[in-house]
């Protein structure tokens, strides 16, 4: 082959790559932009909220109206957790008056959230009620167990100060919100862990990091003691969705 010949044929693949480059990020970003509105959180969680999502070489932007501050973040944390996800610029306004930090209705949302994600306890039939930093649950809970483990995440809420649970014991399961087989993705794995993390008092001041693959979440980071070790693998294990749990954290 002629030198001349070489020369053409490399300049023609560079022109080729040149102009399938941006193909591909639109192709990318559009699987992005898909992927969030197909996702668990933004179909379960966030269904009733108005979120426009825009990505750009992988730099998504997020704007619109949420009803609940939480929204808010839950939406960035399952966009971040995206593949192709570079940065995420999170412009959701949240609809209404923010509740006052720390103020009964701030910790009612805090404690809703912590409830929220965990398999085993029913957020749905558990209504929220809090006075003075007291919580009253109500409603019904399948068993004893469910409604002891209600209280137990309520209280462990940053700002709560007790928890008086009057929920009735019907004895009767509840049908499961999601059945065994069907699947939860990754990103929203991911994005409840973040955020049960962040609500409880036990784990909020945790450095951690959180990885999902196939619904296996890995868990990263430092922890005070085995015990809280320990505690970080519990309630990631009973997030809805998770199959297993890899505890990598180390103890200081």
């Amino acid at each position: 082959m002629k030198p001349g010949n070489s020369v053409s044929i490399m300049l023609s693949a560079l022109v080729l790559l040149a102009l399938s480059a941006p193909v591909h990020a639109s192709q990318m970003d559009s699987r992005i932009e898909s992927s969030a509105r197909q996702s668990h959180v933004f179909k379960t969680y966030l269904q009733g909220d108005d979120i426009k999502i825009h990505s750009g070489n992988g730099a998504v932007t997020l704007t619109g109206v949420v009803s609940e501050d939480f929204h808010k973040a839950l939406a960035q944390e399952t966009v971040a957790g995206l593949p192709g996800v570079k940065s995420v610029d999170n412009k959701l306004e949240v609809k209404g008056a923010s509740p006052t930090p720390n103020s009964d209705a701030w910790l009612r949302d805090k404690v809703k959230v912590a409830l929220l994600f965990h398999r085993r306890v029913s957020a749905v039939a558990t209504e929220v009620f809090v006075s003075a930093g007291m919580v009253t649950l109500r409603g019904d809970a399948a068993y004893q167990a469910q409604k002891d483990l209600a209280t137990e995440y309520a209280k462990d809420v940053e700002g709560i100060k007790g928890v008086n649970n009057e929920m009735t014991v019907s004895g009767a399961p509840k049908p499961a919100r999601r059945t065994v087989g069907e699947k939860i993705d990754d990103a929203s794995i991911s994005a409840q862990v973040n955020m049960m993390l962040l609500n409880h008092r036990s784990t909020s001041v945790l450095n951690t990091t959180v990885k999902t693959t196939r619904g296996v979440v890995t868990v990263g980071g430092k922890a005070s003691n085995a015990s809280e070790k320990e505690l970080v693998g519990k309630l990631v294990a009973d997030i809805n969705g998770v199959k297993g749990v890899k505890n990598q954290m180390t103890t200081r």
